[in-house]
């Protein structure tokens, strides 16, 4: 999620596409097996053979969390694994309910520990200006969200995980399907009233939603649990982009889709770029973590999935915060 999208941008106010259709094969599809087998640089594909040290969620969260924390390690196995062993009769996925997450201790540690909680003032003023002034954004990245989303039906997935919900802007695209249930998480808890809104918009029954505060790095779902994955402009403010993607490998079933959009750092020797590495600091800052410089296109092509299917394009509503990448991601 980004503060800086606005209806006035400052660099130019044309829309551009490029379409590049890009694929990236992973011959080993095991969910745990988190080998770099492919990186796509926009232009060329390079293959390396050479393993990720850290292949297991385990090492990853060791490797990660100072020694104090370590014991939040053992609170989140039992917190998914005590989750899988219950169905909620709202949603139906294997999920423990947003009320009673931050009763568990370890797990609040953990969300704590890759999204520092912000004062309520900040949360509750984020969350209303995603609301009130990201319309204009919305209207132009609604004609590559529409391409990506219509994949949704014809997987036949009912069963949802969107990350970084916000305040819920997707559902109207997936909402009205009679059979779908989502789940939706989000670090900041002022967004759920928005998300339920937009829920309740979309023609989303909300028995069939519900929204969890949590975070991209720990999803408190267990393995193979979701038809898809959903998420827009999540990437460039989580923590870890390498520990999310690998949490979303781990969640999908197999044959599952991740469906994402997200603004990447400019080509590098450009003005653009130039620009972006100096508004960066500022840009965390306001926007609650979020960077302008990542090269994330790159890092979900290496994840490990079977394909990728990546386009760019370029928002004139986005100013300095291009270009973005969109497409789907298979299991």
């Amino acid at each position: 999620m980004n503060l800086l999208n606005s209806p006035n941008p400052i660099l130019g106010t044309t829309v551009s596409l490029h379409s590049f259709k890009l694929k990236a094969i992973n011959k080993d599809n095991h969910k745990h097996n988190y080998i770099h087998n492919s990186c796509i640089m926009m232009h060329k594909r390079v293959n390396s053979e050479a393993p990720n040290k850290l292949s297991t969620t385990t090492e990853l969260d060791e490797h990660l969390l100072e020694p104090i924390t370590k014991p939040c390690l053992c609170g989140r196995r039992h917190f998914i694994e005590g989750a899988a062993t219950a169905t909620l009769t709202t949603t139906q996925f294997p999920i423990q309910p947003a009320t009673a997450t931050n009763s568990d201790s370890d797990y609040t540690a953990l969300v704590n520990k890759f999204h520092p909680p912000k004062p309520d003032w900040y949360q509750k003023f984020y969350a209303w200006v995603l609301s009130s002034f990201t319309k204009s954004y919305e209207a132009e990245v609604a004609r590559y969200k529409s391409q990506i989303f219509s994949n949704l039906k014809e997987k036949k997935a009912n069963k949802i995980l969107e990350i970084g919900i916000g305040t819920g802007p997707n559902l109207s695209y997936y909402g009205s399907n009679p059979d779908v249930q989502v789940v939706g998480i989000d670090p900041n808890p002022e967004m759920e009233k928005y998300a339920r809104s937009s829920a309740a918009s979309a023609g989303l029954p909300l028995s069939n939603f519900e929204f969890i505060h949590a975070v991209g790095e720990v999803i408190p779902l267990s393995d193979n649990s979701v038809d898809a994955v959903v998420g827009t402009l999540v990437l460039c403010s989580v923590k870890d982009v390498d520990m999310t993607l690998k949490e979303v490998r781990r969640v999908l079933r197999p044959g599952g889709v991740y469906l994402f959009v997200e603004h990447v750092a400019a080509k590098d020797g450009t003005f653009l770029r130039l620009l972006q590495r100096i508004l960066d600091p500022l840009q965390q800052t306001l926007a609650d973590g979020c960077h302008l410089s990542r090269d994330t296109g790159d890092s979900i092509t290496r994840a490990g999935f079977s394909s990728v299917e990546l386009d760019i394009a370029f928002l004139s509503n986005a100013s300095f915060i291009n270009p973005h990448v969109y497409g789907i991601a298979y299991q």
